[in-house]
């Protein structure tokens, strides 16, 4: 009998895990593929961020190294090498997990998950062999799949998700992209540095339309540069393949029916809750029409000793949210009182600029009638963004117009995805833009864009415009 299995083995998951393990509890997790980490560490976070640094090098070294005086010649990719090295970064980090449940002593158990009753666990393996766990306590942490359009075929070969993007043989001539989100604007990035054409089809009014509307403006401009076509409010109707040539066709918004054609069509319009196998009515728990698992504010399901986490609930798709929902099970199993802030949890996308997000955007603070203040700072006006020659962007603070309280913060340029956690540590203990305005920051630095932001917040009074 185990004190707590974990059916999954993602950020959430083995976090989860971990943090069971070191509170004393006997833990085992549930993984159905051969390697641990989820979609995260194997087909999502870390296999794209590879391949968006080895692409972000090749871009420099063709179009900014002169400018810094390094001359190159017979300059050429190599995308092969490129996915080796994408795979060498994968195994590297699941062997880490693979290490962290040994030192943990907890018990790996490879195989698809099932409930045969609230505290009895099937675990099927790949050749049809069965065994049973007990568990006092179980969390599911089965993470999300990519989700498609019901008319969409796909093959897997021309017509993509995330995953296979992250494997193709070749770099694309012309990648059409379905959906202008995250996911699709950061392999769009990878493979328009290494010289394809790149063409977004996004339903909605703006790119990353979940987001504050000046990072998705400002982040058009950037896609643009690096050659980027986008179509905005155009509704797909159809994706037919004939050979090596995928036609994508959508209806703008003039009801005129506009055709693209590529040789490659990913679909990247979003992830949905991944259940399959889990027979989780066995248990007990109950799953929404969404496909969600359905929780209380702790993290339980309908079953009073089943918690969920993760994509597989309600909330943002995030490897870190599902990160801290998983301590925040462990840690309730173990009688302690933990917290999340989901306003708090923030948001990045890893193009180049990067954006990152915290708190409320402009707009829903004017949907909840809401009185703020704007504080905006360009990265043009930054002194190390120019000495890097990084002057896209800018960093925007919202700040309550009565308090001064910071209430969001929003950054499109250089880094942003690490400066992002200045601007949460602040919000986790309410400080105000003038707070901000008044700590010293290292010059030069990016972090001095979110300084000059608070004081433009407080007063118009930022220094550098």
């Amino acid at each position: 009998m185990y004190d707590l299995i974990v059916i999954g083995s993602g950020p959430g998951g083995y976090v989860a895990a971990i943090r069971a393990a070191q509170l004393g509890m006997k833990t085992a997790i549930i993984e159905k593929y051969p390697t641990l980490g989820g979609t995260c560490l194997n087909v999502g976070c870390i296999p794209s961020k590879a391949l968006l640094d080895s692409s972000e090098h090749y871009h420099n070294a063709a179009h900014t190294f002169k400018n810094h005086g390094i001359d190159l010649s017979a300059l050429k990719v190599n995308f092969k090498q490129m996915v080796t090295r994408k795979r060498e970064v994968v195994h590297q980090n699941v062997e880490g997990i693979q290490y962290l449940m040994k030192k943990n002593k907890i018990d790996v158990h490879q195989g698809v998950g099932s409930f045969k009753d609230k505290t009895t666990i099937i675990v099927t393996k790949d050749d049809g062999k069965t065994e049973e766990l007990k568990a006092k306590n179980t969390i599911i942490a089965t993470g999300s799949k990519p989700t498609s359009l019901p008319f969409i075929t796909l093959d897997k070969e021309r017509v993509i998700t995330s995953t296979e993007a992250l494997e193709l043989k070749e770099i694309p001539k012309h990648l059409v992209i379905i959906g202008g989100g995250v996911i699709g604007l950061e392999l769009g990035s990878v493979y328009a540095r290494l010289g394809a054409k790149v063409s977004v089809v996004e339903y909605m009014d703006g790119l990353i339309p979940t987001m504050d509307k000046t990072m998705g403006k400002e982040l058009q401009k950037s896609l643009k540069k690096l050659g980027f076509e986008i179509y905005l409010k155009h509704k797909v109707t159809a994706v037919e393949r004939k050979g090596k040539e995928v036609t994508v066709s959508a209806e703008n918004s003039k009801k005129e029916t506009v055709k693209i054609k590529g040789d490659y069509v990913l679909v990247s319009i979003g992830r949905k809750p991944y259940t399959d196998g889990l027979n989780a009515a066995a248990a007990g728990v109950k799953i929404n029409e969404k496909g969600q698992v359905e929780v209380d504010e702790h993290l339980k399901t309908s079953a009073d000793n089943i918690y969920a986490i993760g994509d597989v609930i309600k909330g943002a798709m995030l490897a870190h949210k599902a990160e801290e929902e998983g301590v925040f099970v462990a840690e309730t199993l173990a009688g302690q009182k933990p917290h999340v802030n989901y306003l708090l949890i923030p948001g990045v996308v890893y193009t180049w600029p990067e954006v990152a997000s915290v708190g409320y955007t402009e707009e829903q603070l004017k949907e909840k009638g809401k009185k703020f203040k704007t504080g905006k700072f360009p990265f043009m006006a930054s002194g190390r963004a120019r000495a890097s020659g990084d002057v896209d962007g800018l960093v925007k603070v919202l700040a309550d117009a009565e308090t001064d309280e910071i209430l969001g913060v929003h950054m499109i340029g250089p880094r942003t995805a690490d400066m992002i956690a200045e601007a949460v540590v602040a919000m986790e203990y309410r400080a105000s833009a003038e707070d901000i305005a008044r700590m010293s920051h290292a010059h030069p630095t990016y972090t001095e864009a979110f300084k000059e932001a608070c004081l433009a917040a407080t007063a118009n009074r930022a220094l550098h415009t």
